[in-house]
């Protein structure tokens, strides 16, 4: 496989959404539409047409050859910034309504949400320090800091058992998940960083915790939308963090829904296998996404660079029907995500673990916590 500008380009889709959003500022009134029509539907559509793609790369691609692929992750951070920041100055001298600036910062939203949550993920799990440090300004400007903490010390070590906030359970619908995350994410994170730092023999409220950076980049974020735009622009601000957070979590709930690891007794688990994320081989939502749908391989290789993610087969790793942004527009419809989910997570529980019998603890999430865990 080439690795060049032109195989990189379609990874570069999400600048699309950089135009519709100053559009929606400059037309008002329902523009702001184009920017979910294109996230969402323009791209499950585009899905549909181009269908999936099963290749795999050479994971022994030197890094020099991914710049075109690492430069659009790169750029995206001073481009979400100066958006987010740009149109809270407009908005708050421009004669739309209130609702017209609502319309807009709930489609920034989206775009902060689908393209820049996902791409300060690719960031935080990067050796670089300045890549990190873009994955923390991307997040700030989503109020969402201690992602990083709660992502990269929690969830990977123990995705798919009760200590993980946001793997969803069975039958838990999506708006019970949100609020459930939204409340212990936070506390989950301060948990991991607080016993990190007691290995140590430092205190929580040592210097080197992250969630004093996380304060100062977050507080610096609203400061800087209060001189643009007065409380106006803050209230503007905070509902594009919140949408944001809500397109996060929607995307986690999908993830791993009903995915669990099988408890081997005394608090013990089975180590993370590609069966325990759900996948999506489609051509244009991993564009969109770059290719966070190959989850189970991101879970194996947790520093692999997008453009090197492999693809499994039903053999090995459970597969969804659509894309995340159609299976995310699914969640929002707890009965009909069910209809669509509960079915597959069935036929995933008799083809992986045919010997479990008794599956009333998982589906309740009341099996014993991982004796290690925080």
């Amino acid at each position: 496989m080439t690795h060049n500008f032109r195989s990189a380009l379609p990874f570069w889709m999400s600048l699309a959404l950089v135009p519709l959003a100053v559009l929606a500022a400059w037309q008002g009134a329902w523009w702001w539409l184009a920017i979910p029509g294109f996230a969402w539907y323009m791209v499950t559509g585009l899905d549909l047409v181009l269908g999936l793609n099963k290749d795999n790369p050479d994971t022994e691609t030197p890094l020099a050859q991914l710049f075109w692929y690492r430069a659009i992750t790169v750029i995206w951070a001073p481009v979400q910034v100066l958006l987010i920041f740009g149109l809270i100055w407009y908005a708050t001298r421009s004669g739309l309504s209130g609702w017209e600036k609502l319309g807009l910062f709930t489609g920034l939203g989206v775009a902060s949400g689908t393209i820049g949550m996902v791409y300060a993920h690719e960031l935080l799990h990067q050796r670089p320090a300045w890549e990190r440090f873009l994955g923390d300004l991307l997040l700030a400007s989503t109020l969402y800091s201690h992602f990083r903490t709660e992502h990269l010390l929690v969830h990977h070590a123990w995705v798919a058992t009760p200590r993980d906030a946001v793997s969803a359970r069975y039958n838990e619908g999506f708006h019970r998940f949100f609020w459930r995350v939204l409340k212990e994410g936070p506390q989950s994170a301060w948990r991991a960083e607080s016993a990190r730092l007691r290995r140590a023999g430092n205190a929580a409220s040592d210097r080197r915790n992250p969630f004093w950076r996380y304060l100062v980049l977050q507080g610096t974020m609203l400061l800087l939308a209060l001189l643009l735009g007065g409380w106006q622009g803050v209230l503007l601000f905070v509902w594009q963090a919140f949408i944001a957070v809500w397109q996060l979590e929607l995307t986690n709930y999908v993830e791993h829904y009903g995915l669990t690891r099988k408890h081997l007794g005394d608090g013990k688990y089975e180590h993370v296998k590609p069966r325990h994320s759900w996948n999506a081989a489609h051509k244009a939502s991993n564009w969109l996404l770059i290719n966070l749908q190959r989850h189970s391989d991101h879970h194996y290789k947790p520093d692999r660079r997008f453009p090197l993610l492999q693809t499994y087969g039903e053999d090995e790793a459970p597969q969804l029907p659509f894309g995340y942004p159609a299976m995310t527009f699914v969640a929002m419809i707890p009965p009909l995500w069910r209809r669509r989910m509960n079915p597959r997570v069935r036929a995933w529980r008799r083809q992986f673990y045919p010997e479990i019998e008794d599956w009333g603890p998982y589906n309740r999430g009341d099996l014993p916590m991982p004796r290690n865990a925080l």
